[in-house]
């Protein structure tokens, strides 16, 4: 076991899972940490004070269209993964899906070649890649282009199930009515993470989407069929489904914070959060374009010209603050939905999630502002 070469007091830790209070975090020669109580630390240990909030493992943010003031739809490259990487990673994220909402498919053979160019370039914090459309429902296709929203055909599958035999993690958005459970099935199959959105879909037919394999739901409550008396709906079907996990923005915009009650109540560990966020995320540019189209950022929201919500002005710390303080959940379980949550999903989770490992980075977030920072 490798020697203790600082430890850091004064704060709450949390290990990813489990919030623990009046113990201190001994990081070792080797990058390594130990939660230990003070009393077993050796002396002449050099002590690094915190003035409160909470150690812990970095975000993992599952759905992420930008950052930096670049949008991944733009230029799906290398160099604008490094910049989302780099932006994200200032507001305490150690892990993302960068994510490519509906386009043409030379734009997700681009995207599918960077997110494979960064895995073998070592990017800190690029573990794979998350496709957004275009295999949507054209009635719920929120800030996606209807233009390239199309059902999937034989190519489209073949490419998917190619990209996820080169990625560590694959995680595909699609809609039931433009993706047939064989090829939900062949995607599962084959390691994908399927994850059902942009959706008007009934309950029977989401059902049967599960059945075939699907195991997530993009951004819950949003662009989808909603739970009615009658007609459950997709909201109505992930609530039911057990096993099934759902990603949530909690700015309080997206949604309300009587629904994301219900939702956790239902639900438990198995909603997780996620940012949707754009090219604001680490800069402080007032507006981008998606698709040709102009979005506008103001007040804590980016809304298209006629007032579409296109993603979220939204940080992992922030969406943390949200749960604990306008939906009152605890904060030890409000911290393990941005961190040991996403990465419940993962095929490779590469250690993510767990504080004692050196290959990620230590964040300390201030459970009163919201903020979070790395700090090692």
């Amino acid at each position: 076991m490798s020697e203790i070469a600082k430890v850091f007091t004064g704060a709450q830790i949390h290990d990813g899972k489990r919030l623990h209070r009046g113990m201190v975090l001994a990081q070792t020669q080797d990058g390594s940490r130990r939660i230990l109580t003070a009393e077993e630390v050796p002396q002449g240990i050099v002590a690094e004070p915190m003035a409160g909030g909470v150690l812990c493992p970095g975000f993992v943010d599952l759905q992420v269209n930008g950052g930096g003031g670049v949008m991944f739809n733009d230029s799906p490259d290398l160099a604008t993964l490094q910049r989302m990487a780099e932006a994200h990673r200032s507001t305490g994220v150690a892990a993302l899906l960068p994510t490519l909402i509906t386009d043409t498919p030379e734009k997700t053979e681009a995207a599918i070649e960077a997110a494979v160019d960064a895995i073998a370039e070592g990017v800190p914090g690029i573990i794979g890649l998350h496709l957004e459309g275009p295999h949507l429902a054209l009635s719920r296709k929120g800030a996606h282009d209807g233009a390239l929203i199309r059902p999937m055909r034989e190519a489209d599958l073949a490419l998917i199930l190619r990209a996820a035999a080169r990625l560590p993690n694959l995680m595909v958005t699609v809609a039931p009515e433009n993706t047939s459970t064989a090829q939900i099935a062949a995607m599962a199959e084959a390691g994908v993470v399927v994850s059902l959105g942009h959706s008007d879909a009934d309950y029977e037919t989401c059902m049967a989407a599960f059945d075939a394999g699907a195991t997530c739901v993009t951004h819950l409550f949003n662009a989808m069929s909603q739970m009615g008396n009658r007609a459950p709906g997709l909201v109505g079907a992930t609530l039911a489904r057990e096993g099934v996990h759902a990603g949530l923005i909690a700015d309080g915009i997206h949604v309300h914070p009587a629904s994301m009650r219900t939702a956790l109540a239902a639900k438990g560990d198995g909603i997780f959060l996620v940012s949707d966020a754009m090219a604001t995320a680490g800069s402080d540019i007032t507006g981008f374009t998606l698709n040709g189209r102009e979005v506008y950022r103001a007040e804590g929201r980016l809304t298209l010209a006629d007032g579409t919500l296109a993603g979220a002005d939204l940080e992992m710390g922030r969406a943390v603050h949200t749960l604990t303080h306008a939906v009152g959940e605890r904060l030890e379980v409000a911290l393990a939905r941005a961190i040991s949550g996403p990465v419940a999903l993962l095929r490779d989770d590469m250690g993510l999630g767990r504080i004692e490992s050196a290959d990620h980075p230590l964040v300390l977030f201030d459970p009163e502002s919201g903020a979070a920072r790395v700090v090692d």
